[in-house]
């Protein structure tokens, strides 16, 4: 009379949703160990796609080098085409994708074609004021990829004149090379991608609304991992409940008990 039905088979879907500096690169490699599942760049799918020379890869490459944004089916297809490779089995984290409603209507459809949709977007929440301080503090040392951070991070030649950092003072620690700002890392810069931001994830965030969790952003690294760390515990045990529901004398029970 009491057993757990057949596993039904099912991929947990996550989608990670944030500004820029709200901090990811701390969410995503704890869902990767927890879930078990990889995290899909769109950025870098693209550049995969470009140098495998795929047909998605080739239209990819001939939009970009005439200087225009890959339009949203084409990134669609080359998501569909990478979700279906045997990592993704279990699942997988979509970062980058999608930044607006019509993506996510797009990657909806792409999903329930097989069946499936989004189980968890993970929403991590940060004052723009705070922002403006990771981000516009951001030098980054261009061969290696190194960072650096004028108050979290600074190099060991960095100078300061008027509150300020002294440009030509910026250099890497380890090589001596120059250190360098990225374009969109300046206040005017930011100031337009948050409006931007904000403009397109509010109604990403209703979308989403039934799969939602919200993240504080704005504490320490340990705390935001303790705090993803609990929001995954809370999907997997329900998850687990909605694809092993309990047989009670014939009856099943599908909340928790």
């Amino acid at each position: 009379l009491f057993g757990i039905m057949e596993s039904k088979p099912a991929r947990d879907i996550v989608v990670l949703l944030g500004p820029p500096g709200a901090g990811k690169g701390t969410v995503a490699p704890i869902v990767i160990q927890k879930l078990g599942i990889p995290q899909l760049s769109t950025g870098q799918m693209l550049r995969s796609a470009v140098k495998s020379g795929s047909e998605i890869g080739k239209k990819a490459k001939e939009i970009m080098a005439a200087g225009k944004l890959v339009p949203d089916h084409v990134v669609a297809n080359m998501i569909r085409e990478r979700t279906e490779k045997s990592d993704c089995s279990r699942g997988f984290i979509l970062d980058g994708f999608p930044r607006t409603v019509a993506q996510a209507k797009l990657l909806k459809e792409i999903l329930a074609a097989k069946g499936e949709s989004v189980t968890l977007a993970i929403e991590i929440r940060v004052p723009d004021s705070v922002l403006q301080t990771r981000i516009c503090g951001r030098w980054m040392h261009k061969s290696s990829g190194r960072s650096y951070h004028v108050t979290f991070s600074p190099p060991k030649s960095m100078e300061i004149k008027n509150g300020q950092p002294v440009p030509a003072s910026m250099k890497d620690d380890i090589t001596g090379e120059a250190l360098y700002q990225r374009q969109d890392d300046t206040p005017s810069a930011l100031k337009v991608r948050l409006q931007l931001y904000h403009k397109n994830n509010t109604p990403i965030v209703h979308f989403y609304q039934k799969v939602l969790k919200p993240l504080n952003g704005n504490q320490s690294i340990k705390a935001v991992q303790k705090e993803v760390a609990c929001v995954l515990d809370d999907h997997m045990t329900s998850t687990f409940i909605e694809r092993n529901p309990y047989n009670i004398g014939g009856k099943i029970i599908t909340s928790k008990l």
